[in-house]
């Protein structure tokens, strides 16, 4: 049985900013639980198409046919730790990006992320967007721990996701506000 889920955020960050930091493959470690210990152990990166509005971006952006394999703590303390291997099946410079699971913990697996950009109280914000398609192993057992936890533990990792992403962003936004000179400071005198 195919289950799905889906997820919505507003950011007040501009879009390309979003995208670009949800296309570089390093960052899926900084958005999951801490607990889970999340690390990615091999990647595969492929670069995507040239896009003629998008200036050299200084992180790495996984394009089409790139694989990646990551592992993690299935839950709390666990001594073990679950591969997951996925791959970049779609991308559309500033709009979205799919990966499927090639081998992992769901029968099926396909995560996209959808970032569209808008105009809120005159600031250039951005609704980010997660559909996901998943089925689980195990047939009737696989469908009752579903029920009782592991779509808990799916809304609780985006939820987590979407207050660590606040966080990120406004790091990353601050950053590069104060590496940027003041242009309205006149010549001769420092910014503030």
């Amino acid at each position: 049985m195919r289950f799905s889920y889906h997820a919505e955020q507003w950011l007040s960050y501009p879009s390309d900013l979003v995208f670009e930091f949800f296309a570089n493959p390093d960052n899926l470690p900084l958005l999951m639980p801490a607990w889970q210990m999340t690390r990615i152990e091999k990647a595969s990166i492929l670069p995507p198409p040239h896009h003629p509005d998008i200036s050299c971006s200084a992180s790495p952006v996984a394009g089409v046919g790139s694989r990646f394999t990551l592992s993690f703590r299935p839950f709390p303390l666990s001594p073990m730790r679950i591969r997951w291997e996925a791959e970049i099946t779609e991308l559309s410079w500033n709009h979205h990006f799919c990966d499927e699971q090639t081998r992992g913990p769901f029968t099926y697996w396909k995560h996209c992320h959808y970032v569209r950009p808008v105009r809120w109280q005159g600031l250039n914000a951005t609704i980010v967007a997660d559909d996901i398609e998943y089925e689980v192993p195990f047939g009737a057992a696989g469908r009752l721990a579903h029920h009782l936890f592991l779509r808990g533990q799916i809304e609780r990792t985006f939820a987590y996701r979407q207050t660590q992403l606040n966080k990120i962003l406004a790091n990353i936004s601050s950053q590069s506000r104060e590496s940027q000179p003041n242009e309205a400071a006149p010549p001769g005198r420092a910014s503030a």
